[in-house]
C-alpha cells in the first residue's frame, strides 16, 4: 500500500442520527474512489463498515468502523459512528481521533434528537465540521428548511456552500456555491458533468457566493484587506479562509448529496482533500498535566490508543492515532500509564473486518496493531525523547444499571471474566461486583446499550444469563442515644462461654465533643470502607473486662455494622462506649465476648431511633423547553427536590436532587416521555433519611425474608 505523509492525511468522522445514511455514504466514498468494485447496501448486510452480526440483525450501527480511501493523491481515513447516544463511546473516541467531522442529516428531518445529542461531543473537542444534507432524492426531502434548521440550532457559522436545482424523486444536479458550477449527474450518479449555473439561477447563485466571499473573508485579516481591494477573492483565497473558519469553529459548510444515488460525495471528498485540516493543521494535543503536544512529524513518536476490541481467534486489537512522530512495524515504545514496554510487530490499515500490513504510519495517521499486552483505551505509547502523555477522553457516567446473574451457577466465573472483556471494548460499559449488594452490576448508557451487551453474552459466549433490578444501597444510623446489657452464656460440657457487656451508643457526627460522663482509657476512630466514621471508647474502670476482649467486642460491633439491624445494610456514624461488664476465670474468651459485643450493640440500636438513609443522586436533565413540563412533573413523582433551572442553547437544564431507589429505568421513561429529544446526567450527592412511611415497608420485607429464609 502506498506511504502518505503528514501533508496527505485527513481523518473524517461521519456523524448523524440512524437512518441518515452514514453507512450508505462510507460504502459510496469507497466505490467512488475505486476501493471496492461494487456497493453494498444496509439492506443486503453488505457494506464494509456494520460488518458485525449484531448490526446485521438489527439493521443499524452498533459499533464505530474504521476504514480508509484515497483521493487525488490524499488518503481520508473514515470512522462511521453509531447514530444513538447509547453508543456514546464509540461516538466519542472516533470525534476525539478525526480532524473533521462530516455530520450527515437526513433532509426529511433535518435536526434531529441525536444530532443535538451527538454535538456535546463534537463541541467538547472543537472539531473542524462540515454539515452534509443527504437523502436529496428522497420525495420528502426539503433542503431549504434542512439548512435553515440548521442555523437555528448552531448558529451563523452553518455556512451554504452547494443547494440542489430540484431535489425529490428527480435531483440529479447541484449549484456549486465555491466553483460557481452546476453538476448533473446521470441515472447512475459518479462522476458528473461541469456545466454553466442556469440563467435562472444566477442571481440566487451570485448572491450566495458573494456571501460565501465574505464568510471566508473574514476569518482572516490579510483576507479580508484583500476582499476590500479587490472585492472579491479567487478560489484558493477562499480556500484558505474556509479552512481557517473551520479550524476556529466559525464555520460549518453544507453540502448537498444523495449518498444511496451516488451524487455529490465525489465534490464532498474533494473538498475534504483542498480544505479540510489534516492531522497536523490542528491544534496541538494536551497532556495529563496541560501541556501542549505538538504534531511534528520528526518529533518524538506519540501513539494515542483510542479504540481496543478482542478479536475472536486473534484477541486484542489496539487501534491509535500517530500524534506526533512516525511508525515503522517492529517499533518498541513505553506505556506511559503502565511503564512497560511494547513492541508493534505489525501495523495494519483497517478496512471493516479486513487488515492490510504496511509498513510506516506517518503523524496524523490512524491504524491498528495485535496483541499488545498491557495496553488499553486512552493509553499512551511514546518513543525516545518524548516526555508527556495524551490527555485521556472522559466517558460519561452510566444511565442505566441493572444486575446481572448467570443462570448456570457454573457459568458465574466466566460472566465475570467476558463482562471485563467488555468492559476493555467499551469503556462505557461499567462492571461491579458489589459486595454490600451481594450482586454483579452493569453500568451502561441505554436499554439499547445494555440489550447489545446481552446479546453478545448469548450469542457469541453462549451464556445464559438475566438482568434483575439492583438492589440499593441503604446505610442505617440512629438519631438518639441508648444503652443496653447484654449477657452471653452458654454451657455444653466442659468450658463453657461467658461474657457480659454494658455499652452506650450514641449518633456521631464531625467536631462533636469528647463523653464527659464516663471515664475514657481509650479511643479507636474507624473510617468505614462504606461511608461515615465508627468511633469505639473504651470506659473500662477497675478491670471488670480484661483489656484483652476489647478488639474482639469490637470485632462483634463490626460484623453487625455490615449487615444492619434494621434492613442488613451497612451502619455508619456511630460511636460506642463499653463501660462496665464482666468476665469468668475460666470460661471467658474471644468468641463470647465478640458475640455479646455483638448483641449489645444490637439490642442498643434498636432503641436508639433509628433510620434508615438512602442515596441520593445529583440529577441534570437538558430539555426542549416545551418539554419542560412533562418532565418536571415526572420528576415530583419520584420524590425530587428541584435546585434549580438554567439556559443553554435552546434547551432547559433542569438540575434536581433524586433518590436513587425512584431512577429505575428513568432513562426508558425519559426517553419515552420526550420522544428521545432529553439528555441526562447522575452522579451520586449524598445519604438523606428515607420518609418514614418507605422505612416501614423496608423494614417489614427485611423481616420476611428473614422469614421465609
Amino acid at each position: 500500500m502506498k506511504i502518505y505523509d503528514e501533508k496527505h492525511l485527513k481523518n473524517i468522522v461521519l456523524l448523524g442520527s440512524s437512518k441518515a445514511g452514514k453507512t450508505t455514504l462510507s460504502e459510496t466514498m469507497l466505490f467512488e474512489a475505486g476501493i471496492i468494485n461494487r456497493r453494498g447496501t444496509v439492506e443486503e448486510n453488505a457494506t464494509v463498515s456494520d460488518y458485525h452480526a449484531i448490526e446485521h440483525e438489527r439493521g443499524n450501527s452498533v459499533y464505530t468502523s474504521l476504514m480508509h480511501t484515497e483521493w487525488r493523491n490524499y488518503k481520508i481515513n473514515i470512522l462511521d459512528t453509531p447514530g444513538l447516544d447509547d453508543f456514546a463511546g464509540e461516538i466519542i473516541s472516533s470525534v476525539r481521533v478525526a480532524d473533521t467531522c462530516v455530520y450527515v442529516i437526513n433532509s426529511q428531518h433535518g435536526v434531529e434528537v441525536s444530532t443535538e445529542l451527538i454535538w456535546n461531543y463534537v463541541d467538547q473537542y472543537k472539531k473542524p465540521t462540515i454539515f452534509a444534507i443527504n437523502q436529496l432524492d428522497h420525495p420528502k426531502s426539503d433542503f431549504q428548511s434542512t439548512y435553515e434548521n440548521l442555523r437555528s440550532h448552531f448558529g451563523n457559522a452553518v455556512t451554504l456552500m452547494q443547494y440542489p436545482l430540484i431535489e425529490g424523486q428527480d435531483f440529479n444536479c447541484i449549484i456549486d456555491l465555491l466553483k460557481m458550477k452546476m453538476y448533473k449527474f446521470g441515472p447512475q450518479g459518479g462522476k458528473p458533468e461541469k456545466l454553466p449555473i442556469p440563467e435562472a439561477e444566477m442571481e440566487r447563485a451570485t448572491e450566495l457566493h458573494n456571501e460565501l466571499v465574505e464568510k471566508a473573508a473574514e476569518n482572516d485579516e490579510a483576507l479580508m484587506e484583500l476582499y476590500f481591494e479587490k472585492g472579491t477573492l479567487d478560489e484558493n483565497e477562499m480556500r484558505k479562509g474556509l479552512k481557517i473558519g473551520m479550524l476556529n469553529h466559525d464555520v460549518f459548510p453544507v453540502f448537498a448529496l444523495s449518498a444511496k444515488n451516488n451524487m455529490g460525495s465525489g465534490r464532498l471528498m474533494g473538498f475534504i482533500d483542498n480544505v479540510a485540516p489534516s492531522g497536523v493543521d490542528a491544534l496541538p494535543e494536551t497532556s495529563i498535566d496541560g501541556d501542549l503536544i505538538e504534531k511534528d512529524p520528526k518529533g518524538p513518536v506519540e501513539l494515542f490508543v483510542f479504540k481496543t476490541t478482542v478479536e475472536p481467534n486473534l484477541g486484542q486489537m489496539s487501534f491509535f492515532k500517530v500524534e506526533s512522530g512516525s511508525i515503522e512495524e517492529g517499533v518498541e515504545l513505553t506505556n506511559h500509564q503502565t511503564g512497560q514496554t511494547e513492541r508493534l510487530n505489525q501495523l495494519f490499515v483497517i478496512d471493516g473486518h479486513k487488515r492490510e500490513m504496511v509498513s510506516k504510519l506517518a503523524t496524523g495517521d490512524i491504524g491498528a496493531t495485535l496483541k499488545l499486552k498491557n495496553t488499553q483505551t486512552n493509553h499512551t505509547l511514546r518513543g525516545a525523547g518524548a516526555k508527556l502523555a495524551i490527555a485521556p477522553m472522559e466517558f460519561p457516567e452510566p444511565k442505566i444499571r441493572t444486575a446481572v446473574v448467570a443462570n448456570n451457577k457454573s457459568d458465574e466465573e466466566k460472566l465475570g471474566e467476558v463482562l471485563h472483556k467488555i468492559a476493555c471494548e467499551d469503556p462505557t460499559v461499567v462492571i461491579e461486583y458489589n459486595r454490600e449488594l451481594r450482586q454483579l452490576i452493569i453500568g451502561c448508557q441505554g436499554e439499547l446499550h445494555l440489550s447489545v451487551v446481552k446479546w453478545y453474552l448469548e450469542n457469541l459466549y453462549k451464556l445464559d444469563i438475566s438482568y434483575e433490578t439492583p438492589r440499593i444501597p441503604y446505610r442505617e444510623t440512629i438519631q438518639k442515644p441508648a444503652q443496653s446489657v447484654y449477657r452471653h452464656k452458654k454451657q455444653s460440657g466442659g468450658a463453657g462461654q461467658f461474657a457480659e457487656v454494658h455499652m452506650r451508643i450514641e449518633p456521631w457526627y464531625e467536631g462533636m465533643p469528647e463523653p464527659k460522663d464516663v471515664p475514657v482509657r481509650g479511643v479507636e476512630e474507624i473510617e468505614l470502607e462504606w461511608g461515615g466514621k465508627l468511633v469505639f471508647y473504651n470506659c473500662i474502670v477497675g478491670g471488670t473486662i480484661d483489656a484483652r476482649f476489647l478488639p474482639s467486642i469490637l470485632k462483634g460491633i463490626m460484623e453487625k455494622m455490615q449487615e444492619g439491624p434494621l434492613v442488613g445494610c451497612f451502619v455508619r456514624d456511630v460511636r460506642v462506649m463499653v463501660y462496665d461488664g464482666k468476665m469468668h476465670a475460666v470460661d471467658s474468651n474471644d468468641i463470647a465476648f465478640k458475640i455479646a459485643g455483638m448483641m449489645a450493640f444490637k439490642e442498643a440500636f434498636v432503641n436508639a431511633s433509628p433510620r434508615i438513609m438512602e442515596p441520593i443522586q445529583d440529577l441534570e436533565i437538558i430539555v426542549p423547553e416545551a418539554l419542560m413540563g412533562e418532565v418536571m412533573t415526572d420528576l415530583q413523582t419520584r420524590r425530587s427536590v428541584i435546585q434549580g433551572i438554567d439556559t443553554k442553547g435552546g434547551y432547559q437544564v433542569i438540575r434536581s436532587k433524586t433518590p436513587l431507589a425512584e431512577l429505575d429505568k428513568y432513562s426508558t421513561a425519559l426517553r419515552s416521555l420526550t420522544q428521545g429529544r432529553a439528555s441526562f446526567t447522575s452522579r451520586f450527592s449524598e445519604f438523606a433519611t428515607v420518609p418514614g412511611e418507605i422505612q416501614k415497608q423496608l423494614i417489614d420485607e427485611y423481616q420476611n425474608k428473614l422469614v421465609e429464609a
